[in-house]
């Protein structure tokens, strides 16, 4: 796919018996490309014509950003929003493996 860029040492919150959330893994992934890029908040963000707040708020995982703001931040981070999806979607496979496992469905639809 895109990028090789490891999202473990990018804690995503983990909730009790549950797989994370597709909001908290696209959050992980997109602060280590950002960190992979040696970026920051404000330079990402100002690329992508977002605040660096809710670039922070994105990242922790904490929003759910329309596909238009994926897009950007994507696009600002030199990467597609095809190839940032893919990413996402192997993340929650790996995570879903580890925890239990992923409904294909899930994985697919990302």
């Amino acid at each position: 796919m895109g990028q090789v860029v490891s999202i473990e040492e990018h804690r995503i919150p983990r909730r009790k018996g549950m797989e994370p959330l597709w909001r908290e893994v696209l959050g992980a992934r997109l602060r280590a490309l950002r960190h992979d890029r040696r970026d920051t908040l404000a330079e990402t963000a100002a690329t992508a014509g977002i605040s660096p707040q809710y670039l922070s708020e994105i990242e922790r995982g904490r929003k759910e950003p329309s596909s238009e703001m994926i897009a950007a931040i994507a696009g600002a981070l030199g990467t597609s929003l095809t190839e940032l999806a893919g990413d996402v979607a192997g993340d929650l496979r790996r995570q879903g493996s580890v925890s239990g496992s992923v409904p294909t469905a899930l994985a697919l639809a990302a």
